[in-house]
């Protein structure tokens, strides 16, 4: 089954909207993991108006599941992350100023920038996920630098699904087959909500974990944060 990990980020911004602990992070975490959750993932950015850089330690040290970094690989993003040692780091290109990831590495013309990084984190034992558009080519590039998986950035097929699934499906099918044949892990995310995760699942190969955070906190607000966290589980069996 494809693991669910879920992004806390949107919780994180309810919070610090009010300037309090309320809701606190680390028990929605917990809650989430008892729940069913399968990882809890986080992206904290520079202006940190979500997920701030003293969450990290606090979460460290009760996730009991998988933790997974996201970010862009600044000095200041290296340190937090070597001094906490999550389960996995996912590398995105994002400007400092970026609302949301829009799109993934360009794994060729970046490629020796990132084979440093990748060895930093590889040696410190975290595992290591690209963050990359649906290219084979940009596959294959995460592959020969030594990253052990890829996340496919799904915006481009959340944005088409309800035009022609099919059609919108076609490039992820090609870059999770070209993942299975070299032999790196694939996970995926953007946008992937309750009506085009299954779709996702059922028409890739071998994808190994989803990371859902927006849509997934905005259907907690309707469903409830246990139901819905076994809601999306049940579209990834």
């Amino acid at each position: 089954m494809t693991r669910l990990s879920i992004n806390i980020n949107k919780i994180a911004l309810i919070r610090n909207s009010r300037g309090s602990n309320l809701p606190d992070i680390c028990q929605v975490a917990k809650d989430i993991e008892a729940f069913g959750g399968e990882g809890i993932t986080v992206h904290p950015r520079p202006d940190q108006r979500h997920i701030r850089f003293d969450d990290i330690p606090k979460l460290k040290e009760i996730v009991t599941t998988e933790l997974n970094i996201e970010g862009y690989p600044s000095p200041d993003f290296m340190k937090m992350v070597l001094e906490n040692i999550p389960a996995q780091v996912t590398l995105v290109p994002d400007p400092p100023d970026a609302l949301t990831s829009n799109t993934g590495w360009d794994t060729v013309h970046h490629a020796i920038f990132l084979t440093e990084i990748l060895s930093e984190f590889r040696e410190a034992g975290i595992r290591t996920s690209l963050f990359v558009n649906a290219d084979p080519a940009m596959v294959s590039g995460a592959k020969r630098i030594g990253a052990d998986r890829v996340e496919l950035y799904t915006g481009p097929y959340a944005a088409h699904y309800h035009k022609n699934k099919e059609e919108a499906i076609k490039p992820y099918f090609e870059a999770s087959k070209e993942a299975s044949i070299l032999g790196i892990g694939l996970n995926a995310g953007h946008d992937l909500n309750l009506d085009n995760t299954k779709y996702f699942k059922q028409n890739t190969v071998e994808l190994l974990e989803v990371s859902i955070g927006h849509a997934l906190v905005c259907d907690a607000l309707y469903y409830g944060l246990k139901n819905i966290v076994l809601m999306y589980k049940n579209l990834l069996r």
